[in-house]
């Protein structure tokens, strides 16, 4: 596997993160926004990834290794907290309000595995330029 495609994996998996991080600040954002209907309430947003192949070499061949690949963001789907609430302007006629699917704890250890997914790929690609340096001394000798 060339530099390059090492490159190109880290890079994918970098980008990957970078979209987690950023369903995961939007998520703690709005962790504690209220709305008077369950349609107007914010839901949980959580990334899917894909595994894809990476290809190159002749003739599109195979390699070993996979690049990351980000298929959608979808909403959660588990139920949203109903609080009574009726002094909030935002109850609805029974008086309660409705609050997000977010679960801060877990958004945050989520928040500590994508940062270092992100730190080790961004490791990997500090290696690579290393390799790179050692190669283009070892052609000076």
């Amino acid at each position: 596997m060339s530099f390059k495609q090492i490159s190109q994996i880290a890079g994918s998996a970098m980008a990957a993160q970078t979209t987690r991080l950023n369903t995961i600040a939007s998520n703690l954002a709005n962790a504690q926004s209220a709305a008077g209907s369950e349609d107007g309430a914010y839901r949980a947003k959580k990334p899917v990834f894909a595994a894809l192949p990476v290809s190159g070499g002749s003739a599109g061949e195979q390699l070993a290794g996979n690049r990351v690949q980000v298929l959608d963001v979808v909403e959660s789907d588990e139920p949203l907290r109903r609080v009574y609430e009726p002094e909030n302007p935002l109850a609805n006629e029974n008086g309660e309000v409705f609050y997000p699917n977010v679960n801060p704890v877990a958004e945050m250890t989520d928040m500590l595995s994508a940062s270092r997914a992100f730190e080790t790929n961004v490791e990997v690609l500090g290696r690579i330029k290393s390799m790179q340096q050692a190669l283009l001394r070892l052609g000076e000798s």
